[in-house]
């Protein structure tokens, strides 16, 4: 199994900057999807960013031009850099990972979440 660990998070001030970092267990995190998702109060999870193995990207239309997903995989590591945070970026921020297997299954594994605040 696939351990991830986030961490990151904070409170920031409006357009203020945060890096998160998830930290992925094994040897086979090259082969996942990796991506970020976040929950603020009283709202279902969104996807936020993501990365395939292959390199590519996607953003949710809310964030593209402000925050960037990328991965070391040597480091079993994925990032999220968010610039020109706002307040309606306040949300807790899960890693996931995604690997699609054999006979329509899914590998699909969650971190513990990250608080990110952005408030004045």
């Amino acid at each position: 199994q696939v351990q991830l660990v986030e961490s990151g998070g904070g409170l920031v001030q409006p357009g203020e900057s945060l890096r998160l970092s998830c930290a992925a267990s094994g040897s086979i995190f090259s082969s996942y999807t990796m991506g970020w998702y976040r929950q603020a109060p009283g709202k279902e999870r969104e996807l936020v960013a993501a990365i395939t193995s292959a390199g590519r990207t996607n953003y949710v239309d809310s964030s593209k031009g402000r925050f960037t997903i990328s991965r070391d995989n040597a480091k079993n590591t994925v990032y999220l850099q968010m610039n020109g945070l706002k307040p309606e970026d306040t949300a807790v921020y899960y890693c996931n990972a995604r690997r699609w297997v054999i006979a329509g299954n899914v590998n699909d594994y969650w971190g513990q979440g990250t608080q990110v605040t952005v408030s004045s």
